[in-house]
């Protein structure tokens, strides 16, 4: 049932933006043009919030091009707002960036509490690229907030590399070593030391210690 609730959304949403563009090129006043302005924000809106899921995932357009078997260029198109994706295009990116196709094509006019409360319990367990990290989200919606936080809890060992991309990171480690190179430079970070570094440069991490490593880390993209 939730797939075909997932077709249905989609299949609607394609028939409305097919109507909005009609109504926008006949340039004709009245109830067309008024649904036309309805479903505009709703369809601009799919682009950013594709731009920002891949951000806040830490992926490339290389790599998520891979992982949705939609090419880069398309994927980039969708992001600047210069093509509106098909349904198809629209399901796999949905999945290969682990969100509901609803989250794409609702309407996200903020309702509620202008700041976002995240209690501890109420954390987002979130995907890690790399192997022996947990992440647990404590931002606000991508919907409404750029910048993006989780408390990293690294195994002894683990190490990844972060995908180059434009914005930048910072992270203040809680407890145990977290040893990182950027650009070539070498930082051994312990309790309570902090690194605030650009994320177009190449640059890894890892754990070389002999017990568990919690860390901060805050992500704002580029614009």
């Amino acid at each position: 049932m939730q797939y075909r609730s997932t077709i249905l959304i989609a299949i609607t949403v394609s028939r409305s933006v097919s109507m909005a563009r009609s109504a926008t090129s006949a340039h004709e006043p009245g109830r067309d043009g008024g649904l036309a302005r309805d479903w505009e924000p709703i369809v601009g809106s799919i682009g950013p919030k594709v731009r920002e899921l891949r951000q806040q995932l830490g992926l490339s357009l290389q790599q998520l091009a891979q992982q949705s078997e939609v090419s880069a260029a398309a994927i980039h198109k969708v992001e600047r707002g210069d093509m509106v994706p098909t349904i198809t295009t629209l399901l796999k990116l949905a999945a290969a960036l682990d969100r509901p196709i609803g989250h794409f094509v609702e309407d996200t006019t903020p309702i509620g509490p202008v700041a976002s409360h995240v209690p501890a319990a109420g954390r987002t367990a979130l995907r890690s690229a790399a192997d022996g990290v947990d992440l647990a989200g404590f931002s606000g919606s991508a919907d409404r907030f750029r910048t993006a936080g989780a408390v990293a809890t690294i195994a002894p060992g683990a190490q990844g590399t972060g995908a180059q991309r434009p914005g930048e990171d910072l992270m203040l480690v809680l407890s145990g070593t977290l040893a990182v190179e950027i650009a070539g430079e070498h930082y051994t970070l312990r309790k309570g030391d902090a690194l605030h570094y650009p994320t177009d440069r190449p640059y890894c991490w890892s754990n070389p210690g002999r017990s568990e490593t919690r860390a901060v880390w805050i992500s704002l993209p580029g614009s």
